[in-house]
């Protein structure tokens, strides 16, 4: 019986400790930039172990201010148009893309901004139910806890939009030669469309498909709403 109630109060503890340690980082991300990703880290380490990749991080933090306003248009526009209506799920696109994945069929994901949002700053890479049950904890925390505004802001800084480049200024700087702020719509569409696959995708080597996506990015963004975020 002491080893059963020395088990339950460890366990107990371990899962106070991380709710308090869970809503501590959240609160603090609301206010305080980003430094670093699990994903960068893991990046790094492939860079290193890879002779045939170049050890390369390139990233800068700019407020929601210092962007343009067509980046949140283009990514809203390619990504996730109900991201200003739902509180963190689509739970339509989930149902098709579950039913789509029954049938066999190729279906878009259905993971909102906020849930990718999640998924860079607080957790790792994986397909595993452990993952995504934290997926989904961390997704209600963060649309509790932080506003819209803050969670678009924080998905373009930290989203990783190239080999080593992470965050929309980085993005603009490396592919355009100017700052995010400057970013006209075909560029901040151009750069949405490789965000499924920003390895294997280069705006500035575009394929048939990604300028298609590209084209497709731009009247989504002509048929929404300004979404009101970037200056």
């Amino acid at each position: 019986m002491k080893l059963i109630k020395r088990i339950w109060r460890f366990l107990w503890k371990t899962v106070m400790w991380f709710f308090i340690i869970s809503v501590g980082l959240t609160i603090i991300y609301r206010f305080v930039p980003v430094p670093v990703t699990p994903l960068m880290v893991i990046r790094l380490f492939e860079q290193t172990f890879d002779s045939e990749k170049k050890v390369r991080l390139s990233k800068d933090w700019v407020p929601i201010s210092e962007i343009s306003k067509n980046a949140p248009q283009a990514v809203i526009a390619a990504e996730d148009q109900k991201f200003l209506d739902h509180h963190g799920f689509d739970f339509e696109a989930m149902k098709k893309a579950w039913e789509g994945n029954k049938k066999g069929k190729r279906i878009k994901g259905a993971s909102t901004i906020t849930q990718q949002t999640v998924k860079n700053v607080f957790l790792w890479p994986s397909r595993s139910y452990v993952r995504k049950g934290l997926e989904a904890y961390f997704t209600v925390l963060v649309e509790l806890i932080w506003s819209k505004e803050r969670i678009i802001e924080v998905y373009l800084n930290v989203i990783e939009m190239g080999d080593g480049i992470y965050g929309i200024e980085a993005a603009a700087q490396n592919y355009y030669n100017k700052p995010a702020i400057k970013l006209n719509r075909n560029e901040a569409a151009m750069i949405a469309a490789v965000l499924p696959n920003p390895i294997r995708w280069n705006p500035k080597k575009p394929t048939a498909y990604i300028i298609g996506r590209q084209g497709w990015i731009l009247r989504q963004m002509n048929n929404l709403a300004p979404v009101g975020f970037g200056n």
